[in-house]
């Protein structure tokens, strides 16, 4: 067996210098995607304590904690936004990760306002939810929206990887996907939550409320010369404040605008904008429910 796996090292060493696109060899220290999935784990004891601890929490130890998991977070993110910062710039300074990662904790109290806001959406928009402690311990949605708040706000200090690998965690837990870059206001909730898609540039106004399945994507993108697609560019839609949108629902394109106070209904497909106030469904004109005995009679 030696043998044989000297070989495969060979071949594997071979396909490195042959392979290329796919290798970080004698380039900067990318951020550890370990690193951060531990960080985001330690981000939501703190957004929510005695949430995610396996022991409780006393309020005579709370100051003491809290300043130890403010501090822990601050070394490993700085050292994870410093990496991040590197890949375009070089001899980027400690300093500059040290502002962003500065403005990030300072919003915490605010984060953990939107979150509060977030929790009483789910409360009020799901009949199935008892109590607060479900939604915050057992609700997939509200990692995922714990984790996009907070990476969206490195996403606008132009910190490049780490907020994508954030939410990318958070998606691997969840089955939810917003991208860092999508604005939710505040309010927000996300129903059962599974394969929702929530695209880069898209903007969301205050208690907005969508069920699974929904997708507000892309609707094609422009290209160059050469036929790639070009980079940035407002492609996703936008939806106003106090809209819900239902299940497997699609909505497509940087143009598209759903208008305040609007519902749409599951299964349709948008790729145009809808007024303030509307309802939009597709009608069931082919739908046939009868008795099985009925149709087994039917000659057709």
């Amino acid at each position: 067996m030696d043998k044989g796996l000297e070989r495969i090292t060979r071949e594997v060493l071979a396909s490195y210098g042959e392979v290329g696109g796919i290798n970080n060899i004698d380039g900067s220290n990318l951020p550890s995607k370990r690193a951060i999935a531990s960080i985001c784990e330690d981000f939501l004891q703190l957004l929510f304590p005695g949430f995610h601890d396996q022991e409780a929490i006393h309020s005579d130890h709370l100051a003491r904690v809290t300043a130890h998991r403010i501090g822990a977070i601050a070394d490993r993110l700085k050292t994870e936004v410093c990496k991040s910062l590197r890949i375009r710039e070089p001899d980027c300074p400690d300093a500059a990760a040290e502002k962003r990662l500065m403005e990030l904790l300072g919003s915490l109290p605010r984060v953990r306002e939107l979150l509060r806001d977030d929790v009483e959406a789910a409360y009020e928009g799901d009949p199935a939810a008892r109590s607060y402690e479900e939604i915050i311990l057992s609700y997939p949605y509200l990692e995922a929206i714990a984790i996009q708040r907070l990476a969206h706000l490195l996403y606008l200090e132009n910190v490049p990887l780490v907020p994508r690998i954030m939410t990318e965690w958070a998606h691997a837990r969840t089955g939810i996907d917003i991208h860092p870059g999508a604005k939710i206001g505040p309010h927000f909730f996300i129903d059962h939550g599974t394969g929702v898609v929530i695209g880069e540039t898209s903007t969301l106004g205050a208690r907005v409320k969508l069920y699974q399945g929904v997708s507000l994507i892309a609707k094609s993108f422009q290209k160059d010369e050469n036929g790639k697609i070009l980079k940035g560019g407002k492609r996703h839609p936008d939806v106003g404040d106090r809209v819900t949108v239902y299940a497997n629902t699609t909505v497509m394109g940087g143009e598209t605008f759903i208008g305040s106070g609007s519902t749409i209904g599951a299964n349709v497909f948008l790729m145009q904008s809808v007024p303030e106030n509307s309802l939009v469904y597709y009608e069931e004109t082919q739908l046939r429910i009868v008795p099985k005995k009925s149709r087994s009679a039917d000659p057709r």
